[in-house]
Formats: structure tokens, C-alpha cells, sequence
């Protein structure tokens, strides 16, 4: 039904005032509110957007990039985001950038030049021209899943988790090897191969560049960095991954080589993903709260759109499932 504000307020017995911050989220006595929102629902009443927009300089939108599409991570990570800004009336306009930096980057002016109320990204590698296009914002922003300077981020703890899976392995392992992503990702690819180095140096054990090599996040990649890895090392007897998808990879080389999975080769993870659960044996795993990270990062974003200036910066905690790969 094609009604305006006077309509309404002439239905419900109340002042055009009264409607107008009924609407808004202004304060309203329970009695008047409850009769706005029963003429409101009879007539299936729809304030325009575009009016709202005018009133209050808000869209109600909240524009989120993201690395990629299928990824249970990052799935998690929206749901996240998304339960968050549902409740508290936004809409999330998602932009899949392909891994490509530039989209990112394209994607960052987009949203700021048609006047989303904000920014979540789920960042992968942020450059020096990430952090001007941050500065640049006419909007607030919050970036989830990496460390962001001088910008308020939710991001997990890469470091310890890679550390605590490789001290595991190393328990009955003594010459471990490792699989990681590309060191400019930060999190995934410096802070994992920190954590793996700082673990060999703990346990009396020399790091060998020779004993790690670097994949892509697929399992294909993974499988072929695994063969090239023991082609040229037999004696590895642990294999530390960047990411499950990359050890669900080499798990299926070391089975099609003839290796056993753990009694030859443990192997472990950093995701703690449903693949886990699939591969055979199942793999042990660094859980990350992925889910949490997108939903600290919308409420961060919404305590900015209140007013809230102030930077902030949450790690969040991990914890490492046990799984049959490493028994």
C-alpha cells in the first residue's frame, strides 16, 4: 500500500513527529509505538530509502570485500559480519575481489564514493597503497583476518598457532618440514613461518630453508610442493602446512607415495576447517575463531558509525584440535 508519513500517523491516532522518530529510532512511549507498528504491518508501510538517506546522511549499508568466495573461512567470517549488522538494521553489499590487490583497492573508493556507511575487509595483503586508500576513506573502515597499522583490525593469533601445531609434531617428530604461503600475507605466510621457526629454535632443532618451500591455497598446490619436498628429502617425518586445504594436499601425495599418515609422516594443519574432518586419516588443525573475527569487526564498525573514534585492535586466541594425522 502507497502511504506516507501523515497516512501512517493519521492511522495510528499519533503525531507526524511521533511516526517520524518511530522510523528513525528515536524514543516512542510503548503505547503510541506499539500502534505505529500494528498500522505499519496491516499495510505492509515501507519507509523510502532514499528519504532516510536525505535525513540522516545514512545508507544503512555496509560494504564488505572479501578475498574470495569459496572459502569456508571466509564464509564464516560473513556470517559473522552478518549477524552482527542484521540486528542492528544494516545491509551488506559484498565484493568478491579474486585475490586481485588492485580490485581491493578499486572496491575501497567505490564504496566510500557511493556512500555506503562503512567498510569491513577481509584483508589478505595489505600494501603501502592499502594504507593511503585507508587514509583516504571518507568512511569508517574495520579489516578483518590481518594486523592492520594505525587502523582498527581483528585478526588471529598466526603466530602462536603455528608455533603450538609444530611443538605437537615435534614431540615424536625430529626432522620436520614445512609448507607455507607467500610472506607478503603477513598472517598466513610470515606470522605461520614465524611460529614454525620459533618451535625448531625451542626444541634445539636447525631450520633449514631447504625443508620448506612455498604453495598457493589449493590442494593441488599442496600435493606438488609435497613431492618436490620428499623427491629430494626422504627422511622428513613431519610436515607442518600453512593451511589445511594445502595439507589435505600433500596427504594425498604421501598415501600415493606409499607413506603412512602418522606412523611415517605426521602431518597438521591451520584452519581447523570441515576438510578436516574428511581427510584419511583426520587432520589435526589450529582452530581459528573465523566466525568471531567477523563479528567483533562489524561491532567495531558499528561502535565507529555511533561515534567511537578510537582505533582498535583485537588478536583473537586459538586452539589446536588433535586429530588422527598426528596420534
Amino acid at each position: 500500500m502507497l502511504l506516507n508519513i501523515d497516512e501512517i500517523a493519521k492511522l495510528s491516532g499519533v503525531s507526524r513527529t511521533t511516526v517520524s522518530r518511530y522510523l528513525n529510532g528515536g524514543y516512542v512511549g510503548q503505547e503510541k509505538k506499539e500502534k505505529i507498528k500494528q498500522v505499519i504491518e496491516k499495510t505492509g508501510y515501507r519507509p523510502s530509502s532514499y528519504a532516510q538517506t536525505l535525513r540522516t546522511n545514512r545508507t544503512r549499508q555496509v560494504g564488505v570485500i572479501l578475498p574470495k568466495i569459496n572459502s569456508d573461512s571466509i564464509s564464516e567470517m560473513v556470517e559473522g559480519i552478518s549477524s552482527v549488522l542484521t540486528k542492528a538494521g544494516y545491509f551488506m553489499l559484498l565484493a568478491n575481489t579474486a585475490n586481485d590487490e588492485n580490485a581491493e583497492l578499486s572496491y575501497l573508493d567505490l564504496f566510500s564514493r557511493n556512500k555506503v556507511d562503512g567498510i569491513i575487509l577481509i584483508g589478505t595483503i595489505l600494501t603501502p597503497a592499502h594504507k593511503k586508500a585507508f587514509e583516504a576513506l571518507s568512511v569508517p573502515i574495520v579489516v578483518a583476518a590481518q594486523q592492520a597499522e594505525n587502523t582498527s583490525c581483528v585478526y588471529y593469533d598466526d603466530y602462536g598457532a603455528a608455533k603450538a601445531v609444530t611443538e605437537l609434531l615435534l614431540q615424536k617428530s625430529k626432522c620436520p618440514a614445512y609448507i607455507g604461503v607467500r610472506e607478503d600475507d603477513k598472517a598466513a605466510g610470515l606470522e605461520r613461518k614465524r611460529g614454525f621457526r620459533a618451535a625448531l629454535s625451542e626444541n634445539g632443532l636447525i631450520y633449514r630453508e631447504s625443508y620448506c618451500t612455498t604453495a598457493s591455497f589449493n590442494m593441488q598446490s599442496g600435493y606438488e610442493r609435497a613431492e618436490e619436498l620428499f623427491t629430494h628429502h626422504k627422511e622428513i617425518d613431519a610436515l607442518f602446512c600453512a593451511t589445511d586445504r594445502i595439507a589435505a594436499g600433500a596427504m594425498l601425495y604421501l598415501k600415493q607415495s606409499g607413506r603412512r599418515i602418522p606412523e611415517d609422516v605426521k602431518v597438521a594443519g591451520v584452519g581447523d576447517g570441515k576438510l578436516c574432518l574428511l581427510t584419511t586419516p583426520t587432520l589435526t588443525s589450529a582452530h581459528l575463531y573465523y566466525y568471531e573475527c567477523g563479528s567483533k569487526s562489524a561491532e567495531i564498525l558499528l561502535r565507529h558509525l555511533s561515534g567511537d573514534k578510537i582505533v582498535q585492535q583485537i588478536r583473537l586466541g586459538f586452539t589446536v584440535e588433535k586429530r588422527q594425522s598426528t596420534e
